[in-house]
């Protein structure tokens, strides 16, 4: 198998499409064309993991976050990527980052996350725009199923928790066919009234080519009448945080001390606390204090996140228990994530989680 094959299998849970500009998730060094020997699952990818990438012979390192993140200017001693770069090079190691494309998909890390916590329905916070398409393609009667089947079967037509979503309309298509045509219906250079139905389905962007070229292959006419549409619609599936509601509802020094053990913290930063219980959730982890007017809107009770600033306390206080849970601690578990991921779909690899612990954070 090649090492590409895990980079394509990741992209199809948590597309590439879906991260943030900022961003740079996907290969960052290394050939995808290499063939996959073992590799090592961690958050951070610092000198010290890649020496463990190099004791344990893995060709492969997936991290969390990218080490090319900002751009790198130049590749002296004192640069820290230099070291990362060097490893990789000398001993043939490929390396790939999953970072805000797996925060933003609906059953990413944060539905991890909340599982720890016991929540176990949720719903993206703040939906992204501009993810989804529409197709409308027009084929005979006869072969409306077959078509539709098609796209489904590409990854068209689902709609929240709905699949094979499509509407259908019946109507009749003209064409004439040219002289060079090999038209499947009618003649040559004549008009032709045909019986058709009008499909149309939605799809998400990323998965375009693949739909369209499902398309034509299905389509029984040579030259296939199709239109896509670029959607404002909300994705269910993609965006930052999530909300989700605990069994029952908690005091709030209950609850931060459910999160204080959950998370394996020794402390938890937090708004004052006042009488009111908490039932709704608002989650995001990593630097998430963007969404606190949003989780604040979305009727949470409580709000998880990291990196937040004295002032944001301030906003957040009597609107909603807002909670500093750490950086890394709200992503400890990315590693047990990708490899319950991976090793359900590849069982007979080598995918080993990295022993460093790589917070930078101490507590005295």
């Amino acid at each position: 198998m090649k090492i590409g094959e895990i980079g394509h299998y990741l992209e199809s849970l948590s597309p590439l499409s879906n991260q943030e500009d900022y961003d740079n998730c996907g290969f960052l060094a290394g050939d995808p064309a290499w063939e996959f020997e073992k590799a090592l699952l961690c958050l951070d990818l610092t000198e010290d993991v890649m020496k463990e990438a190099v004791r344990e012979n893995c060709n492969l390192v997936i991290s969390h976050h990218p080490f090319i993140f900002r751009g790198i200017k130049k590749l002296t001693p004192d640069q820290p990527e230099t070291k990362l770069i060097t490893l990789a090079i000398m001993n043939n190691i490929a390396i790939y980052a999953i970072h805000t494309n797996l925060d933003n998909t609906l059953d990413g890390l944060n539905a991890l996350v909340f599982s720890k916590l016991g929540i176990m329905e949720y719903k993206i916070l703040e939906p992204a725009r501009g993810k989804l398409m529409k197709l409308v393609t027009f084929c005979p009667a006869a072969f409306a199923g077959k078509v539709r089947t098609a796209l489904f079967d590409a990854g068209a037509g689902t709609i929240g928790n709905y699949d094979q979503c499509s509407f259908n309309g019946e109507g009749e298509g003209t064409f004439r066919a040219s002289a060079k045509a090999n038209p499947f219906v009618g003649e040559r250079n004549e008009l032709h009234t045909e019986k058709e139905t009008r499909i149309e389905v939605i799809l998400p962007g990323f998965l375009e080519n693949r739909i369209v070229q499902a398309l034509l292959t299905a389509h029984p006419y040579e030259e296939v009448a199709y239109d896509l549409y670029q959607l404002g619609n909300a994705s269910a599936r993609c965006g930052a945080g999530l909300i989700g509601k605990l069994d029952h509802p908690m005091a709030q020094p209950q609850f931060l001390e459910h999160v204080r053990k959950t998370f394996n913290i020794p402390v938890v930063r937090h708004t004052r606390l006042s009488s009111k219980k908490i039932e709704t959730v608002a989650l995001c982890t990593g630097s998430g204090s963007f969404l606190i007017t949003r989780a604040i809107h979305s009727g949470a009770d409580a709000f998880l996140t990291a990196d937040l600033k004295y002032h944001e306390f301030f906003d957040a206080e009597k609107r909603l228990l807002l909670a500093d849970i750490g950086h890394y601690e709200s992503e400890q578990w990315v590693k047990e994530w990708l490899y319950d991921a991976l090793i359900e779909k590849f069982p007979t690899f080598a995918f080993l989680i990295s022993e460093v612990n790589t917070n930078p954070v101490h507590y005295f």
